[in-house]
């Protein structure tokens, strides 16, 4: 059955599972957990690249189960099947006047799976999208369905679970009044000023990302996100070109950057939900380190630029606010990421993240758990200082390892 599964989004893993169910309800997901023969893994919409939801056992989809959105009586918290994708959500709670704080770059991807494994979106201001989260329901390893509320102390080893513990179904989100924003496109902006001015960069908007190459003369874009009710000092990039309309990136699958004011839902993504997300046929690292440690940190990667760049689309550079989450990539510290989107090189790739992670290391760098990285089980326990108190989250609730895989299991994480 594992070549009828396929692969993950871009290729870059091809699941070794027996089988799959697609399960269209709630009901359907917990019969899959008791008629298990072995162990069972959540797939989401596949927007991973390595094997962290993959399994020997059977893959259960949630993503045909009926979302079903409500809003609270309240209006600020929205319940929702896991397998929606966000563009989804986002154009439904625009319908109904509401909002979520932050997006991802792609609108594509599950709610559920991007919450597991810690996506993040952008923002000094703006935590990962698993901050939003306030309630979860999940089908345990014993195929009952069960519930967690923010107010439990374990909450933060439940929302970037990494599918751990059981199948999440339903997931509770905190929401806003729907808000508008816009969104410009800066070019060369010079790397000493980025060095020196850092914090005044990434507080041009609601969200900043640096889009370059390693050896490029300057950073070669800044796209800078704004809400029109927010107030934002971007005088830092006076003096920084604001790219014309031929040098803006792709007006097919890219959401507007000319300035112009439009819905949260169609700003705050880098890519339209319709288009075909990124660039496709990729591969794609992450690393994060201490908001503190960037310039730093980037110009130990710049010393790379020569083994980099001939294997580099693009890099992005963005920041993330500290949160409370045991394994997310921005917890108990605010964090600067540092994303690598790779031509599809497979073995210069692989042969290059060690020397990538090496230099990095220093800054007490963290891997993004759902890309290409080369860290061990001791490199994991010590860029996660809760790592021990989620091992143990995930062997109380799931003691004989149903939801456990090789992944896990290499990492330390089970």
């Amino acid at each position: 059955m594992s070549d009828a599964i396929g692969e993950t989004w871009a290729g870059t893993h091809r699941f070794h599972a027996r089988d799959l169910v697609r399960a269209r309800s709630v009901a359907e997901v917990q019969e899959a957990v008791r008629s298990r023969t072995g162990p069972v893994r959540a797939l989401g919409t596949r927007h991973s690249f390595n094997d962290v939801a993959d399994t020997a056992g059977t893959l259960v989809s949630v993503v045909d189960v009926p979302p079903e959105p409500r809003l609270s009586a309240t209006g600020d918290v929205v319940a929702v099947g896991a397998g929606i994708r966000y563009g989804e959500l986002a154009i439904w709670l625009e319908q109904h006047g509401r909002a979520l704080h932050n997006m991802g770059s792609l609108p594509h991807i599950s709610v559920a799976g991007a919450v597991a494994t810690g996506t993040h979106g952008s923002g000094d201001r703006l935590r990962l999208l698993a901050d939003a989260v306030r309630a979860l329901e999940f089908v345990d390893a014993a195929g009952e369905l069960q519930r967690v509320e923010r107010d439990d102390p374990r909450f933060g080893g439940f929302v970037v679970g990494l599918g751990a513990y059981g199948i999440v179904t339903r997931v509770e989100l905190a929401v806003e009044p729907s808000y508008r924003m816009r969104q410009r496109l800066h070019v060369g902006l010079d790397w000493d000023v980025l060095a020196d001015r850092f914090d005044d960069v990434t507080a041009a908007g609601t969200s900043v990302s640096l889009f370059t190459h390693w050896g490029a003369p300057t950073v070669e874009h800044v796209l800078v996100k704004q809400r029109v009710d927010g107030s934002f000092d971007a005088s830092v990039l006076d003096a920084v070109r604001e790219a014309e309309a031929g040098e803006r990136f792709d007006q097919v699958s890219w959401t507007p950057q000319d300035g112009s004011v439009g819905p949260w839902l169609e700003r705050l993504p880098h890519f339209r939900l319709e288009e075909t997300p990124s660039f496709g046929d990729e591969i794609q690292s992450e690393y994060f380190v201490p908001r503190a440690h960037a310039p730093a940190a980037i110009a130990a990667v710049r010393e790379l630029a020569a083994d980099i760049d001939p294997h580099l689309i693009i890099t992005e550079i963005r920041t993330i606010a500290a949160d409370d989450t045991w394994l997310g990539p921005a917890s108990g510290r605010d964090t600067v990421a540092i994303h690598f989107t790779w031509m599809r090189h497979d073995d210069a790739v692989r042969a290059l993240l060690p020397g990538i992670e090496a230099a990095l290391h220093p800054f007490d760098v963290r891997p993004h758990w759902g890309k290409w990285n080369a860290f061990d089980d001791a490199g994991i326990a010590a860029a996660y200082p809760r790592l021990a108190d989620a091992r143990a989250l995930y062997r109380d609730l799931d003691p004989e390892g149903v939801f456990s895989n090789a992944y896990l299991e290499r990492l330390g994480v089970r």
